[in-house]
């Protein structure tokens, strides 16, 4: 089993070694994706989990009684090709090369899969031929 998840923690849980047991409790594997801390210390988390169905299960049943907020990833980048002319101002500030020109055909290029939402796309296209769909 293998989801991107949204996790979001109060400032009594930042603290805490959550992503620890996570992996060590119940044998998942984790991958960071994004996270942020804001100054009051609540936190988000953008990552994704891994491991068998039963596992995965048993961690989420961790994590919900911990007080932790889950949710599934459910937001994602679209790419408008009509609005989109190639500049490749995007593939500058992606963070995980998501967006990539290919030097064969001079056109952005993007992969969803490797796709954080972190929305860095969205704020600097000067065309706004990327969009944040729900």
């Amino acid at each position: 089993m293998n989801k991107k998840l949204v996790l979001r923690f109060t400032a009594a849980l930042t603290e805490q070694p959550i992503i620890y047991r996570l992996v060590k409790d119940y044998d998942l594997m984790v991958n960071i994706l994004k996270a942020d801390i804001n100054p009051r210390k609540e936190g988000s988390l953008i990552m994704e989990m891994s491991g068998t169905a039963e596992n995965f299960e048993r961690g989420l049943a961790f994590l919900e009684g911990l007080g932790v907020g889950v949710e599934p990833l459910s937001q994602t980048i679209v790419k408008n090709e009509t609005l989109c002319t190639q500049c490749g101002a995007c593939t500058v500030i992606c963070p995980v090369g998501a967006l990539e020109i290919d030097r064969k055909t001079m056109k952005v290029e993007f992969d969803n899969l490797k796709c954080i939402v972190c929305g860095l796309c969205v704020q600097y296209c000067p065309f706004k031929a990327m969009e944040v769909k729900f």
